[in-house]
């Protein structure tokens, strides 16, 4: 493999922080089925980048692991069912690309910068909503359901 002197600085900084190196290739189109199968390595080495270097997501996918089973037993009919798990998935999916926006920050620069935290801040609000989304989508649909248990128990 050649690799040109920019990548040669960039591999040596990226072997000391740790990070696995990346060595650009050329374009190849691919197209029908072969497209999506790389399509889908490409997601699935993403989701294990992601799952490796951020706590966050690891705690995520360990709720959504609890919280998907029971939005599939919980007696509700199919579209709430769908509104629940789109729910946890929807953390998950805003998860991964805050993750993306602060890897891509870090890439540019590690040095603070105010557009820089702007960024990384306004990732970080679009998780909350996502978990906001999520709860209230709980609450309104399995709230009443909760209730009802607790009157019938206690």
């Amino acid at each position: 493999m050649v690799r040109s002197r920019s990548s040669s600085a960039t591999s040596s900084a990226s072997e000391k922080s740790g990070h696995a190196e990346r060595i650009a290739k050329p374009a190849v189109k691919r197209s029908g089925l072969l497209r999506g199968l790389f399509a889908l390595r490409h997601s699935r080495d993403g989701i294990a980048a992601t799952w490796r270097e951020e706590s966050a997501f690891r705690q995520e996918v360990c709720v959504a692991a609890v919280l998907l089973p029971i939005a599939f037993a919980v007696p509700v009919g199919a579209a709430e069912r769908v509104l629940l798990a789109a729910s946890v998935l929807l953390v998950l999916l805003v998860e991964l690309i805050n993750s993306s926006i602060e890897a891509a920050i870090d890439r540019i620069s590690l040095e603070r910068h105010e557009l820089s935290g702007r960024a990384k801040d306004c990732g970080s609000a679009a998780v909350t909503v996502a978990i906001v989304i999520g709860l209230l989508t709980w609450g309104v649909i399995c709230g009443p359901l909760a209730w009802d248990w607790l009157r019938a128990h206690l």
